[in-house]
């Protein structure tokens, strides 16, 4: 029965049938072979109860505020601000796309918004200085997947929802290993640079770069209103996106008035349709998480890998991570993470992990996989956005996924490096 699930949303997967399609008839066929005394309105009311967490009222409200930000002007001085600062190092163009991404992803939460926000601007810079296209396609999409783990985070709140994890926990925790896959993908930007003889940018000058900073400070607010926020408890995350999208509102219609009414109209529209695409595949996977759950599943497809990996914390996150990798390298990641949760709860409570870095560790791998071959989603918004071949934007990936991977293995060896700064602001109960 397993075989037959799994292969009939394999199939439908490769027909090309929008993601929530397969989750429903999964869970469908589950109901019909293994449960047939529940009636399938079940799913309708579990999907319903899939979207009714008050956390998920944070996804449309930080969506919205991305959307706001990237239409405006706070990409172009985030930007302005990191190359005034860092550009005349050896590397340093680069390493100046490297922290804007992550910039722009503290502020926006959204890998896709980050790739064409930070993209369009920087893209032609980095030619123009000699690098590479296949190298500058993969330094954009992987410096925005960065996004998927400092706050705010889609990931984060999806994965805190299904697993019944506080979010607030979450995005602290993801701060570490953004900064470690930050640190690392500078320190590629330097060897490539070194390698292939690029010179560095002339160096600006301290007026230039007070200019920068001062029109960067009110963008620079974002991280203060969300991290801070959180890390006082002055606010929770649904609390802290409608903040930031009150901020948002306030900085591009007031401060840099780069926005009109006109343009709220199209902002709101583009945020409805992302927001309902979300909600649905988190319903789907809800009702797909309930029929496999009240039919066993997990435990049967579990149980082996639980005897195999003992009480092994380290063997238990790696094969934790090997499966979340796995499967984000064929299907979105907040899919992998709605389908897979539920299955490797089991695993995750036998080895007495925290569900904290499990979560950490889980969106780290979706960030991977955004950008990974052959289906990653950020891979295919670089295609549409620079319309450059599929071939090309992934020549260059092969670096930037072995730093992920790196990434990945200090965490499950040096789980503090997601925990430290979570157990700062959420001190464990003594």
């Amino acid at each position: 029965m397993i075989a037959l699930v799994l292969g009939a949303m394999a199939v439908l997967l490769l027909l090309g049938f929008p993601l929530k399609v397969p989750l429903l008839v999964g869970a469908l066929l589950v109901l019909l072979l293994e449960l047939p005394f529940l009636a399938p309105d079940a799913l309708i009311r579990q999907m319903i109860t899939g979207v009714q967490p008050v956390v998920l009222s944070a996804v449309p409200m930080f969506i919205l505020a991305a959307d706001l930000m990237s239409r405006g002007r706070t990409a172009q001085t985030l930007l302005d601000l990191v190359s005034a600062t860092l550009g005349h190092l050896r590397g340093g163009l680069p390493i100046t796309v490297a922290v804007s991404c992550a910039l722009f992803g503290a502020v926006s939460g959204s890998t896709q918004a980050t790739v064409v926000a930070m993209g369009t601007p920087l893209r032609p810079r980095l030619l123009e200085a000699g690098y590479k296209d296949a190298f500058t396609l993969a330094l954009i999409v992987n410096a925005s997947d960065v996004a998927l783990l400092i706050p705010p985070s889609i990931g984060m709140i999806v994965y805190g929802v299904v697993a019944r994890t506080s979010p607030a926990e979450l995005f602290i925790a993801g701060i570490g290993p953004g900064l470690l896959i930050l640190a690392l993908i500078s320190l590629w930007c330097y060897a490539y640079t070194r390698w292939q003889g690029i010179a560095p940018e002339p160096r600006a000058s301290w007026r230039q770069r007070g200019r920068a900073l001062g029109r960067a400070a009110p963008a620079l607010g974002f991280p203060v209103i969300i991290i801070g926020g959180i890390y006082t408890g002055l606010f929770t995350p649904t609390e802290a996106a409608s903040a930031s999208v009150l901020y948002a509102a306030v900085l591009e219609l007031g401060v840099y008035r780069s926005l009109g009414p006109r343009d709220l109209a199209q902002v709101a529209l583009s945020t409805g349709v992302i927001t309902a695409v979300v909600f649905v595949l988190v319903g789907a996977g809800q009702a797909f998480a309930y029929a496999i759950s009240f039919a066993q599943i997990p435990q049967e497809l579990i149980g082996p890998l639980i005897q195999a990996v003992g009480d092994t914390p380290q063997l238990a996150l790696l094969a934790i991570a090997a499966i979340y990798f796995v499967g984000c390298m064929f299907v979105d990641p907040i899919v992998v993470i709605l389908i897979f949760t539920p299955i490797l709860a089991p695993l995750v409570a036998a080895a007495g992990l925290d569900p904290v870095l499990v979560g950490t560790l889980a969106v780290l791998q979706a960030a991977i996989g955004s950008a990974t071959p052959p289906f990653g989603v950020d891979l295919f918004t670089a295609v549409a956005a620079f319309r450059r071949p599929y071939l090309e934007v992934i020549r260059g990936t092969p670096p930037f996924i072995a730093i992920m991977l790196v990434a990945t293995g200090v965490v499950i060896l040096f789980p503090q490096v997601a925990l430290f700064l979570r157990d700062l602001a959420f001190p464990p109960a003594s």
